[in-house]
């Protein structure tokens, strides 16, 4: 059954089990992972986030059911385009700065998730040319900003606000933009593995 998963809570159950991940990362990377392999993606995320963690640590079981719920949720929201996908990040209670930094580690995550899995030349090209090359730029910028002390602080949540619907929504067309290519490798798989059943 799916839960809601919040950020300071699996931020805060990540460290207690010895991840290098945090939180907006962990699910910029999942949903990365997700345009590119679909469900099939979960497993090498899972051990990913888990690296080097100890699996007879009392906290990898409490991180991995969290994980879980998270991947559910988030699967379901990007593959039944629901309007619901929100990037996962502090709340409103955590200070313009705190949460301008989750959104630099959300959008590093997602940007590793398309870069580090298996790549052919279709791939490539798709992530190479628009929308999805100007994504991945975006995103790159997004990593780089920081908030100014100097700020107004309206004008900073306004900001912030936006640049996570830009994101809430950069996440589901990546997603969609990379469908057919998701369609076409699972067809190989069924076909590769009926080739060793025959």
């Amino acid at each position: 059954m799916e839960q809601s998963i919040d950020h300071n809570a699996l931020e805060a159950a990540l460290k207690r089990c010895g991840s290098t991940w945090g939180a907006a990362q962990t699910h910029g990377l999942l949903s990365g992972r997700l345009a590119i392999g679909g469900a099939d993606s979960g497993f090498a995320w899972l051990a990913q986030v888990l690296e080097g963690t100890a699996e007879s640590d009392a906290g990898r079981g409490e991180c991995e059911a969290m994980l879980s719920s998270l991947f559910e949720t988030t699967y379901r929201q990007l593959s039944e385009r629901m309007s619901e996908f929100e990037p996962l990040l502090p709340g409103e209670e955590d200070t313009t700065a705190k949460r301008a930094t989750a959104l630099a580690h959300w959008c590093e995550g997602f940007l590793h998730g398309l870069v580090s899995a298996r790549h052919g030349d279709a791939l490539r090209e798709r992530l190479a040319a628009e929308p999805l090359a100007d994504i991945i730029k975006d995103m790159l910028q997004i990593t780089r900003a920081e908030v100014d002390d100097d700020s107004d602080e309206a004008a900073d949540e306004e900001a912030y606000a936006e640049i996570v619907e830009y994101l809430r929504v950069a996440a589901q067309l990546t997603y969609e933009e990379l469908a057919d290519l998701r369609h076409a490798a699972e067809d190989a798989e069924i076909a590769g593995g009926n080739d060793v059943l025959h």
